[in-house]
């Protein structure tokens, strides 16, 4: 089986140029000659190592997780036999931590795809990667769990956890089981003491197939709105909605005019399934949603006032745009910006913040709202993007709560 499997596993390595941060005073020629200081360089290359599964022979096409080649000028894949080939990025979604690549070659063996609904704990499987860089690896194990959600580590969670020896370099490799067929592809670990615990995660094969469509045909996943918010059914709520029903997921809040709305759907609704399939928790209808276009229809089976019904919505366009900072100016680099839907201040919001940043070094945090930039009133998107000089001093005006303040930005 392996023999078969292994020559659809491939080894990835990426280079990306990062610009070097460096003092001022660095950049005046009369301190480098007086304190004798040589030129530095002014760029640095970073790489990093992972790896890939062959889902299309014919094609090229290759699987792997967005985190091994994000931002990568330059993506290289080894193959079994020794070829080395340039990738070319095709699509990548964040949100689930899923890109394809593709790769100009003959002779490529792919792995056959498994439905990963069948699976079973206890199941046999075996993961396939590139751990720390030594080459390629074989590790065995059995499915641990299915379903793990809610851990944090990507906006869309429904991992198969296996004990499997996972480590660094393993992302974006197969997880097959003994027919040599793709059930997963290995993501991350929980790691306190930074190695393999026995605890790895891989995106079912289902899951990333269906982002891998709209990837290979749009280059990235077009998701719709359902617009809903929900939350789990902990006894306190079974107890205060006087339920029958202990599983499934409350909706705490549904958006003015959005589809969910449209379809009659109310705060305290427990919605038990979506499209025939049961609803466990908030994660569950997230995840299913997720994996759904503009336009798909959604039947749901809910609960109102112990009484079953029944109703079909139809997923919208999102309401809430979101941009990288970094397309606007190389100090939001690290940040994820959306229209601001908090206590009626219109602006932009700082949805998301990397710790590791400029912005959040120079005062930046998520939940902040940008009133203005350059003195110009920044009520969307549009109007911060004109504000914006990309090469330029950006000085923004935020507000955090009830307080506001400016920052200048370089």
């Amino acid at each position: 089986m392996l023999e078969r499997s292994m020559p659809a596993v491939v080894n990835i390595s990426t280079s990306t140029q990062i610009e070097v941060k460096e003092n001022p005073l660095l950049q005046d020629p009369v301190f480098r000659h007086f304190f004798q200081i040589p030129n530095q360089p002014r760029h640095q290359q970073k790489n990093s190592l992972g790896s890939g599964v062959i889902i299309d022979s014919t094609q090229g096409l290759v699987l792997t997780n967005n985190h091994v080649i994000d931002k990568a000028d330059k993506i290289m894949v080894t193959l079994t036999d020794g070829r080395q080939l340039n990738a070319e990025l095709i699509g990548t979604d964040p949100e689930a931590d899923v890109a394809v690549i593709q790769i100009p070659a003959d002779n490529l063996t792919e792995l056959p795809i498994a439905d990963s609904s069948q699976l079973r704990v206890g199941d046999f499987v075996v993961a396939i990667g590139n751990p720390f860089g030594l080459g390629q690896t074989v590790t065995s194990g059995i499915i641990s769990a299915l379903g793990r959600s809610g851990l944090g580590i990507e906006g869309y969670e429904d991992f198969i956890q296996t004990d499997a020896s996972i480590n660094p370099g393993n992302s974006g490799g197969a997880l097959v089981n003994l027919r040599g067929e793709f059930i997963g592809m290995n993501t991350a670990i929980l790691a306190p003491t930074g190695g393999n615990v026995g605890i790895g995660f891989a995106i079912p094969s289902n899951m990333i197939m269906t982002l891998k469509e709209s990837l290979v045909k749009h280059g990235e996943v077009r998701r719709g709105l359902l617009g809903v918010t929900t939350q789990d059914l902990s006894p306190e709520l079974v107890k205060a909605f006087n339920l029958e029903n202990k599983r499934g997921a409350v909706i705490s809040r549904v958006e003015n005019n959005s589809p969910a709305a449209r379809a009659g759907l109310e705060p305290g609704d427990i919605i038990v399934s979506v499209n025939d399939k049961e609803v466990k928790n908030s994660y569950d209808i997230r995840n299913m949603v997720g994996l759904m276009q503009i336009g798909d229809k959604v039947s749901l089976r809910f609960f109102r006032n112990n009484e079953e019904k029944q109703t079909t919505a139809t997923l919208g366009k999102p309401q809430r745009p979101q941009m990288a900072g970094d397309k606007l100016h190389p100090a939001l680099e690290g940040t994820v910006l959306s229209v601001s839907q908090k206590d009626q201040v219109e602006g932009v919001l700082i949805e998301k913040i990397d710790t590791a940043s400029t912005a959040w070094k120079v005062g930046l945090r998520q939940g902040d709202v940008i009133i203005s930039a350059n003195r110009y009133r920044t009520r969307n998107l549009d109007d911060l993007t004109q504000a914006v000089t990309a090469k330029g001093v950006l000085m923004i005006n935020i507000q955090r709560g009830q307080e506001a303040f400016f920052l200048v930005l370089q």
